[in-house]
């Protein structure tokens, strides 16, 4: 048990021994910590009052030449004063104190004290840094300013270059620019007047003034000819233009009062004034945006006026059309109506087969009154064709419900007779849909008319054919000769669909290309979808050519395809 106990006390006495060693070792330690950032913080403070320093106060002091600058200097030389002889000192006594501290070997009180006179340290820093600052503004004003003169000087040398090679392009406003010339070289003689008398203060204030001038005048120089082009050329002559065709549109009986011509002509005249005057004053704000949104305006009336030219012919077909469907479809009423009675007599009829007609009769009075109010608006001119083309085919789709009710009724009355005329009429309206359809086709004065044109065209003639072949076979099988009506029909309308489905997409294709080469010069991609959708076009592929020149308008206009739709249906 001694022997153990020995060893025991040995090894807790050599723990206790090695625990003081290590004390000692983070004691030194922290010493050594403490006195080299004592140290390091001793040179940092003997750095903040700088040559430098020095030099550039002793060279602003040379430099006062008026009372302001006199007092500047003497505000700088006050702050290096409290610098020098009440920061510094401060600052040596602080670390003098830290340094006593950790000589007393109270590490924790000096950590805190050191942490304390570093961060007043680094103020007192800042304030030398900031003072330097403040005087290397007057005392490199010069050289600063002189390089920055040198530049706008190259600048506005070629600013003055570009205006004397293209000074004919500015007319009035010539005036104006060269007045604004002298400004700038009057400006640049006070900066060197203001070098001369070391009027270095003014020095800043000048050049500021040069740069804003310099570049305004280089915005004018850019910009004015295109303004003065737009202003008194392109927009006056596409004026005088669409008044013209106003005039003879409306002489020719078109009324397009709604697009309110004299008014926004009007209107322009005043915006191109106010554009005038302000250019005359060298302000472009929004002139040149303003400027390219009344062209737009105008370029947009030609597609106005074309819609009108389009409403008229379509609306004239229409009138002709409705008017001898109508015509058509009173005179199988009044059949039917007159020989009723006969009906009555040879056909075990209901009730609700006979009151039928008389809904169908009212419903034909119903789209002759609305068909007689386009006529009465038409004699009125008070709405432009477009409006008109598109009620009429409103009452052309009224009118077609009303020929499918009475064919339907015609069908269930089961008149041989009736059957035998219907059939007849069906086939003139199917041979004037075919007519239409033609016409339709023709009067857009496609490139190409596609094939599938041809292919539908063949097959509705031969439905026709068809139609014949039964009604001239006797008997008459009135089941054959309507199924063959049917088909025929069929075939006839969806002609018709294809032609106005290939004319509108024809149409719309051509709009967006002439649309889309606004951009044409400034999209390099927009340009080479314009070449792609033309060569389709030209080519009879509407529809591709359509969709490739969506899709490159959509890269600078997107939704492009929306307001397009919108113009084509206003």
């Amino acid at each position: 048990m001694d022997k153990i106990t020995a060893i025991i006390t040995i090894v807790f006495l050599f723990l206790i021994f090695l625990l003081y060693i290590l004390t000692i070792i983070i004691k030194l330690k922290k010493k050594k910590n403490i006195l080299s950032t004592i140290d390091k913080l001793t040179t940092e403070k003997n750095l903040i009052i700088s040559a430098s320093l020095i030099t550039e106060l002793s060279k602003a002091g040379k430099l006062v030449n008026n009372k302001k600058m006199e007092r500047d200097v003497e505000s700088w030389k006050n702050r290096f004063e409290k610098i020098e002889k009440e920061d510094i000192p401060r600052l040596t006594d602080a670390l003098v104190d830290v340094e006593t501290i950790c000589m007393n070997k109270e590490y924790n009180e000096a950590y805190k004290s050191l942490a304390l006179v570093e961060k007043d340290l680094y103020h007192v820093k800042t304030k030398s840094i900031k003072l330097l600052n403040e005087i290397k503004e007057l005392t490199e004003s010069e050289e600063r300013n002189r390089d920055a003169i040198t530049k706008l000087k190259s600048i506005y040398r070629e600013v003055v270059f570009k205006y004397n090679k293209n000074k004919n392009d500015y007319h009035d406003v010539s005036s104006r620019i060269e007045l604004q010339f002298e400004n700038i070289d009057k400006l640049f003689s006070a900066f060197e007047v203001a070098i001369m008398n070391k009027e270095l203060s003014e020095l800043g204030k000048i050049v500021k003034v040069l740069d804003d001038m310099i570049n305004n005048i280089s915005i004018v120089i850019d910009e004015a000819p295109t303004i003065v082009l737009m202003a008194t050329m392109i927009l006056p002559k596409k004026m005088n233009d669409i008044k013209n065709m106003s005039a003879k549109l409306t002489r020719d009986g078109y009324n397009i009062e709604y697009l309110n011509i004299d008014y926004n002509i009007e209107e322009t005249n005043k915006k191109i004034g106010e554009i005038m005057d302000r250019l005359n004053v060298l302000n472009l704000q929004d002139s040149i945006f303003e400027l390219k949104t009344l062209l737009d305006y105008y370029e947009g009336l030609y597609s106005d006026f074309e819609a009108e030219k389009r409403g008229k012919r379509d609306y004239e077909r229409g009138i002709i059309n409705i008017s001898e469907r109508i015509s058509k479809v009173s005179s199988i009423v009044r059949n039917l109506y007159s020989e009723i009675d006969n009906l009555k007599d040879t056909y075990d009829l209901d009730d609700d087969e006979i009151i039928i007609i008389d809904e169908i009769n009212s419903e034909l009075t119903e789209v002759k009154d609305s068909f007689k109010l386009i006529n009465d608006r038409t004699l009125s001119k008070v709405m432009p064709f477009s409006k008109l083309s598109s009620e009429c085919e409103m009452v052309a789709v009224k009118l077609s419900k009303v020929e499918d009710k009475l064919e339907n009724t015609l069908k269930n009355l089961g008149s041989l007779k009736e059957d035998e005329a219907r059939a007849r009429d069906q086939l003139y309206e199917i041979k004037n849909i075919i007519n239409n359809s033609k016409y339709k086709i023709k009067d857009y004065d496609l490139p190409i008319i596609p094939d599938t044109f041809y292919v539908e065209l063949k097959e509705a003639y031969e439905a026709v054919k068809n139609i014949n072949i039964e009604i001239s076979k006797k008997p008459i099988s009135i089941k054959t000769l309507n199924l063959r009506v049917d088909t025929a029909r069929d075939l006839a309308l969806k002609l018709y669909q294809t032609a106005r489905t290939t004319t509108k997409t024809a149409a719309m294709a051509e709009m967006a290309i002439v649309y889309g080469n606004r951009y044409r010069s400034s999209n390099k991609e927009v340009e080479e979808g314009l070449i792609a959708s033309k060569k389709a076009f030209y080519s009879g592929n509407y529809q591709e050519s359509l969709t490739i020149v969506i899709n490159a308008l959509n890269i600078v206009e997107p939704g492009i395809h929306k307001k397009l739709l919108n113009k084509m249906e206003s």
